[in-house]
């Protein structure tokens, strides 16, 4: 019996304890089973991007510097042939996640998902939701888009939202190849889509964030890469550093393979590489302006002293309502007291329990309270 107590109070602890997690996929949604669950640590599938598979290795790395977290992985079944094969990214935060969806969105996904921020195949899909990431196989997923928005509204209710980079809203339009644009962290992702270097050569480790993407200009592919920095002196301190290092904006660009060219606008630093002369580079690089703006010409207040006669005739109206206000203020509370002493007399005011009146003694007949009402109260004989 000894033993067989603590044995049934571990039994009870054990029972208390909660359930283990079942992650953020559902095991069930729109007709769709979960058969298979299970995780990963960043590196999923291999990713195609620009038509060119990259190894699990590097998948894993952009993962890291985007700020993975975990990642789960379901396949989904509905009837006896339909079946969807889903991946979720949970990263440390929303701008991350971005990256993230960037990242694995491939070129062949020219149609939109169930959210702003999402691309779809009829094969793939990527759908960027707060802090995570969907990544979806499927063989008919144009069909099944109603069945993705249920997934994607389940998903959301775990998601931690909140605001998306903004850096690729300085890139120019013109000439932009679409789905090229990549928002990136790291050093090692931003040698995958422009090779310079694959050591922090950008600054990633002093707060800097960059934004690449492809562009045809005079039938010739080029890259551009902005980045942002926290001030002003950083991003001219970088330009520098870059012009020593790389021979940013050379004198012989001309004749150089592989030429750069760049220029700082406030925080924001522009590089263009694959471009031949700086005349070409600067059809780019001529359209990025930096969203902050500064003038010495802003509006400011100026008073301006009224006419001696406006402001005396303003005395005069303001003089006037407030001894308006006066008399009728004296008017109302005098005859409101007058009312109440002939309603109830000696109970409200001047009451004569409770009311002294000084005397000088002047006249022979004593002042009582009583004479404020005008009634005569008999007296004890």
């Amino acid at each position: 019996m000894r033993r067989a107590i603590p044995l049934l109070v571990l039994f009870v602890l054990l029972a208390a304890l909660p359930a283990p997690a079942q992650g953020i996929l559902p095991s069930s949604f729109a007709g769709w089973t979960a058969t298979n669950r299970g995780s990963f640590d960043g590196g999923g599938l291999p990713v195609i991007n620009d038509d060119t598979t990259v190894p699990a290795p590097l998948s894993v790395a952009a993962a890291r510097e985007y700020g993975f977290l975990s990642g789960e992985r379901v396949n989904y079944a509905r009837g006896v042939d339909e079946s969807l094969y889903v991946e979720l990214y949970r990263m440390k935060d929303p701008s991350g996640a971005y990256g993230e969806y960037s990242y694995l969105r491939k070129p062949d996904m020219s149609r939109t998902g169930p959210t702003d921020h999402s691309a779809l195949s009829p094969a793939e899909a990527v759908v960027l939701v707060g802090n995570l990431v969907l990544f979806i196989q499927g063989s008919e997923l144009v069909k099944d888009a109603k069945d993705l928005n249920v997934l994607v509204n389940e998903v959301s209710a775990k998601a931690q939202q909140g605001p998306l980079p903004t850096l690729s809203e300085h890139l120019p339009t013109k000439g932009l190849i679409e789905r090229s644009d990549r928002y990136i962290l790291g050093p090692l992702t931003l040698d995958q889509f422009f090779p310079v270097s694959q050591n922090d050569w950008l600054g990633f480790s002093t707060g800097a964030e960059a934004e690449v993407a492809r562009y045809r200009v005079n039938g010739r592919e080029l890259n551009l890469l902005i980045a942002d920095f926290p001030t002003p002196q950083t991003a001219q301190k970088k330009l520098n550093e870059l012009q020593q290092v790389y021979h940013v904006n050379a004198a012989d660009a001309d004749q150089n393979d592989s030429p750069v060219f760049g220029k700082r606008s406030i925080t924001l630093l522009a590089i263009v590489f694959g471009a031949r002369t700086r005349a070409e580079a600067d059809k780019l690089l001529e359209q990025v302006q930096s969203g902050a703006e500064v003038t010495w010409n802003e509006p400011t207040f100026q008073f301006k002293e009224p006419p001696i006669t406006t402001m005396i005739v303003g005395a005069i109206i303001g003089t006037g309502i407030i001894c308006c206000f006066a008399l009728i203020s004296g008017i109302a509370f005098g005859g409101f007291r007058i009312v109440v002493k002939r309603l109830f007399p000696d109970k409200v005011f001047d009451r004569s329990s409770t009311m002294q009146v000084l005397q000088l003694g002047l006249g022979s007949k004593p002042i009582n309270s009583e004479d404020f009402y005008g009634i005569e109260r008999n007296q004890p004989k």
